[in-house]
């Protein structure tokens, strides 16, 4: 049965009860919070300028974005090929988004924090 909230109405031509006599309203509802840990794996090819600003933009996504919630785990395809190939890795620098499900992708620059999140479907709302 839903739940029904009475009001005090006063009859034509008095006036309404005190407010201390009133219901108060319900406090609103508190804002839902994404507590889901976050696993992403950034593939890299080796210690070049391009492989080492993808680590530092992925770690400050991590930082600023996910805080605890992330765990980030740094791949470089010269010395893990297989893992590479499993992944079915093709370019780099490639973002991957293993958890929450469902798996997501990001291939290339990764400098643009909002183009970042809304692409892993991290953007908030």
């Amino acid at each position: 049965m839903p739940y029904r909230q009475k009001f005090a109405v006063a009859p034509p031509g008095k006036s309404p009860a005190p407010p201390s006599t009133l219901p108060s309203p319900a406090p609103p509802p508190p804002p839902v919070v994404d507590e889901r840990e976050y696993v992403l794996r950034l593939y890299v090819a080796g210690a070049n300028p391009q492989s080492a600003r993808a680590i530092v933009d992925a770690r400050k996504l991590c930082a600023e974005h996910l805080g605890d919630r992330c765990q980030l785990e740094v791949i470089d395809i010269y010395q893990n090929p297989m893992l590479a190939r499993e992944e079915r890795i093709v370019a780099v620098p490639t973002l991957v988004r293993h958890s929450p499900k469902p798996l997501r992708r990001l291939v290339g620059d990764l400098s643009s924090t909002e183009r970042i999140l809304k692409g892993l479907g991290l953007a908030m709302h």
